[in-house]
């Protein structure tokens, strides 16, 4: 027995395995009373402030300005950029700056940054979420180079919280973005970078 296998049984001797219908009746039975969304005007103009209260950079293009406007970003950063091996090729068409699809977790620390899609962003928190599926590659591909640019489009950015849940399979793996990494020491000095991209952009398309 392994290592894993040793942890995993003595959990289970603890606290045991709940038989699936026990666990559905039980999530039935949560009160969902509470309020579902603070806002019903304009989610797009919301996602972009709050995005940018992040101090990351947001961008609003049309569909067919989201080569240029790619190409132009990528061209600020000299240097190859990771790409998930299905992101629109349309979204990259432009692009001047060598593209290396599903780079290989080694290949990450070398790179100036990276583009993806996402799964669903909530405009009252100015967060992006990532579900690691289609346009978005592993979690690696958004944490470890120094620079990620999104790419959202309009129809994902929701007003709240649990418009965002609806649309996600929790038994994904999900990042939730919100802004560049940043983390304070115990006298609120601002050190960008440390967990994840210095920097992130964002193009919403609209």
């Amino acid at each position: 027995m392994s290592a894993r296998e040793e942890i995993l049984r003595r959990i289970e001797r603890v606290t045991p395995t709940r038989p699936a219908a026990e666990v559905a009746a039980s999530y039935d039975r949560i009160d969902r009373a509470y309020r579902r969304r603070h806002h019903d005007g304009n989610v797009l103009d919301l996602f972009a402030e709050r995005v940018a209260d992040y101090r990351a950079t947001v961008l609003r293009v049309t569909p067919s300005g989201v080569p240029g406007t790619l190409a132009e970003r990528l061209a600020a950063r000299p240097g190859s950029y990771g790409v998930p091996s299905d992101l629109p090729p349309e979204w990259v068409a432009e692009a001047g700056a060598p593209l290396v699809r599903d780079p290989s977790v080694t290949a990450l620390d070398g790179l100036a940054g990276a583009v993806t899609g996402c799964a669903a962003a909530i405009a009252e928190t100015g967060t992006i979420i990532l579900d690691h599926g289609t346009a978005q590659g592993p979690r690696a591909l958004s944490l470890v180079p120094d620079y990620h640019l999104i790419v959202v489009r309009a129809e994902q950015i929701v007003p709240d919280v649990p418009d965002a849940l609806a649309r996600l399979d929790p038994l994904r793996p999900l990042t939730f973005v919100s802004g560049p990494s940043a983390t304070s020491d115990i006298e609120l000095s601002r050190v960008e970078g440390v967990h994840g991209p210095r920097t992130l952009e964002v193009l919403v398309v609209a």
